[in-house]
């Protein structure tokens, strides 16, 4: 039997075969005094090493794209926002101007782009009428219960036209209701009536507000429940008490270059073409005038910043799409992209421009290198400016054309996590396929420490035979020691 003292070696578990099949071959190399325990850890990762590597290999690959796909869709997000909050503040389109700002606020319609200039005179105001019930001690007051019935029309001279065309709209009011209730029932019908409750001098008052318009004005009936009656109190017409009525409701009215108009709220739209305006003041004999600014400043500066923007996310997909070290390289979501942004410059973005106006991003002076990146070409911008102002402004707009519409609608599709073929689309194939290399990576992991406690039972049986071994030999070897050293 070896007589020779056996080197111990302990070792770690490693993630590769080479580095568990040489602790091995170092652990069996140590005779009788093996470690068993390092032996059967080795043994165990030995056997799954190659599998765990392969694994953890591909986590890493997907972990990679995954943050790729989603940087590239965030940048595009951003990019979106970031233009579409630009072209709401206005300076990219010509906005409405007002000399006196006290009697309009103006703002694009959407209908077309508007150009020269308009003289306005508001002779008056879009009113809403305003009724107030008769006084009553406290909010909490009772009312009685039943039914209010609210009918619109035109409220002139003590008399009421009922507008058939606008249906009556019936208030239920339950028993035991108050004041305050009575104004939540109206208001909860959401009528185009609004009502709160006053503390006047004189006690609570219930107050009803109609909208805007001389055809919006109303009366209120009332249908009291037997027993519970009070509710005739609230009902009005213009005869029985015109001292409740506190304000009649009115168009408004207005001239636009000398030509008298009306409207039937304080929001006016195309009575300039393209120009949505909120009436909020008169200046009877004293025309004010509505001009347009001129965007060209604005639109120059937003091309050099949209071809910035582009460039930088043209950068990292290309890097992302690279044959030989990209990420993306066999990634749909990224080749899509990537051809999107190949015919970007070319692509009509407004299509339902008249014949000869500006149609495209290249007519903006956007262009595409053959490494697909961008820039820009300010004499073809300069050109498109100086030739067609209103069609480069109309290209600025948030309608459902334009600069604005298409780079949202690159960074929706590859958002749209439906599309097998978006960047979204890869994401969750490559979220999917991470989860499931995880699930195998915890399940061969858990077959190694099984396969580990089972090595560490066999070889205590093999540890405990060995020892017993050395403990005869020991004592055999004390005896022989013993007879040599007795004298001859």
């Amino acid at each position: 039997m070896p007589g020779a003292s056996a080197v111990l070696l302990r070792m770690e578990t490693t993630s590769t075969t080479s580095t568990a099949t040489q602790s091995l071959v170092t652990a069996l190399g140590g005779g009788s005094g093996i470690d068993m325990a390092a032996l059967a850890r080795n043994l165990a990762a030995a056997q799954f090493a190659p599998r765990i590597d392969r694994l953890t290999t591909r986590s890493g690959t997907l972990d990679r794209q995954i943050s790729a796909a989603s940087e590239l869709k965030n940048m595009l997000s951003t990019l979106a926002t970031s233009l579409g909050e630009h072209v709401r503040q206005g300076d990219l389109s010509p906005q409405p101007q007002i000399a006196n700002p006290a009697v309009a606020r103006g703002a694009l319609s959407g209908t077309r782009q508007p150009s020269g200039s308009f003289s306005l005179e508001v002779t008056a105001l879009a009113k809403q009428q305003t009724l107030a019930s008769p006084a009553f001690i406290a909010p909490t007051s009772p009312t009685g219960s039943g039914t209010l019935t609210l009918r619109f029309g035109a409220v002139s001279g003590g008399g009421f036209t009922e507008d058939t065309g606008h249906a009556a709209i019936p208030i239920t009011i339950a028993s035991g209701a108050t004041l305050n209730d009575v104004a939540a029932a109206i208001n909860s019908a959401r009528s185009g009536v609004t009502a709160y409750v006053a503390n006047t001098a004189q006690g609570a008052k219930l107050v009803l507000k109609g909208s805007e318009g001389a055809n919006n004005g109303f009366i209120l009936e009332a249908s009291e429940t037997v027993g519970e009656e009070g509710l005739a109190n609230l009902a009005w017409t213009p005869p029985a008490a015109p001292e409740r009525l506190l304000a009649s409701a009115s168009d408004a009215a207005f001239n636009v270059d000398g030509l008298p108009m009306t409207a039937t709220s304080n929001r006016v739209v195309d009575a300039i073409p393209g120009v949505a305006l909120t009436l909020t003041g008169t200046n009877v004999g004293a025309p004010t005038t509505v001009t347009f600014s001129d965007p060209v400043d604005a639109i120059t500066g937003a091309m050099k910043d949209l071809t910035s923007a582009l460039n930088e996310v043209a950068a990292v997909l290309i890097g992302d799409t690279d044959a030989k070290s990209g990420d993306l390289a066999r990634d749909d979501g990224a080749r899509s992209l990537r051809r999107i942004f190949g015919s970007l410059a070319g692509t009509v973005i407004m299509p339902n421009a008249p014949s000869g106006a500006s149609r495209t991003l290249a007519d903006l002076g956007l262009a595409t290198h053959r490494d697909g990146t961008f820039l820009l070409d300010g004499r073809r911008l300069t050109a498109t400016l100086t030739s067609d102002p209103a069609g480069a402004a109309a290209m600025f707009t948030n309608g459902l054309f334009g600069v604005f519409a298409t780079i949202d609608g690159i960074a929706r599709k590859a958002g749209a996590s439906t599309d097998p073929s978006s960047l979204a689309g890869s994401i969750n194939r490559y979220n999917a396929q991470k989860s499931k290399a995880s699930a195998e990576l915890a399940k061969l992991t858990e077959q190694q420490e099984t396969m580990r406690a089972r090595f560490v039972q066999r070889f205590a049986v093999a540890d405990s035979r060995i020892g017993a071994s050395h403990s005869t030999l020991n004592f055999l070897q004390n005896q022989i020691n013993a007879w040599n050293a007795q004298p001859r």
